[in-house]
C-alpha cells in the first residue's frame, strides 16, 4: 500500500529505489521509462537512508521493512509488492497501484535517459551489420551505453505491451 506523502515535484515522474530482491523489477521499470535505482545486496538501513535522501519511492516485498519508523510515519513513500509475482506482474502492480503509464524507455542498465545520436557518430562502436540496417541509435546520458531498436528492443516492447494489458495480475 503506498504511504501518503506530498511529492516535492508533482509534475515529475516518480523515481524508485528497489530493495535487494527486486533487481529485475528495476530493469523493467527502466524499460517502462522510470528511473529505478537498485544495488545488489543493499541492506535495509542503507536502502531506507537512500530513499529518504533522494525522495524516491521505495519498492519492497519485505513486510518487516514497511514497519521501519520513517516508512510507517509516511516520511518515505513506499509500496509493498505481493510476494510471488513474476517480474512483469510486479511491473504491472507498480504501474497500476501508482496510476502510471509507460513513458519513453530509459537505459535498462542504469536508468539514465536515452538521447538519439547521429548514425554516423556511432560507426566505430556499432556492430557493422547493425550499422548497415539500423537508422536510429540512442545513447544513455548517464552511462553512455549505445542502444538501437533491434530484435531485443522489439521483444521488450512486446513484453511491456503485455504489462499494460488489463488482465489479472498472476
Amino acid at each position: 500500500m503506498p504511504m501518503p506523502m506530498t511529492d516535492p515535484n508533482p509534475d515529475a515522474p516518480p523515481a524508485f529505489w528497489c530493495d535487494a530482491m527486486l533487481g529485475g523489477l528495476a530493469r523493467w521499470l527502466r524499460a517502462a521509462g522510470y528511473d529505478a535505482a537498485w544495488v545488489e545486496g543493499i541492506d535495509d538501513t542503507d536502502l531506507v537512508r537512500q530513499a529518504l535522501a533522494t525522495g524516491r519511492v521505495l519498492l519492497t516485498c519485505d513486510t518487516g521493512l514497511m514497519k521501519h519508523g520513517v516508512i510507517a510515519a509516511g516520511r518515505i513513500r513506499a509500496l509493498l509488492l505481493p510476494p510471488g509475482l513474476s517480474k512483469l506482474d510486479q511491473l504491472r502492480f507498480v504501474l497500476r497501484s501508482l496510476g502510471l503509464r509507460r513513458r519513453d524507455p530509459r537505459c535498462m542498465a542504469c536508468g539514465g535517459e536515452l538521447s538519439e545520436v547521429p548514425k554516423e557518430s556511432v560507426r566505430p562502436e556499432a556492430p557493422p551489420r547493425t550499422f548497415a540496417w539500423c537508422e536510429r541509435f540512442f545513447r544513455c546520458q548517464r552511462c553512455a551505453k549505445l542502444f538501437w531498436q533491434g530484435t531485443h528492443w522489439q521483444r521488450i516492447e512486446i513484453a511491456l505491451g503485455e504489462s499494460e494489458n488489463p488482465g489479472e495480475i498472476r
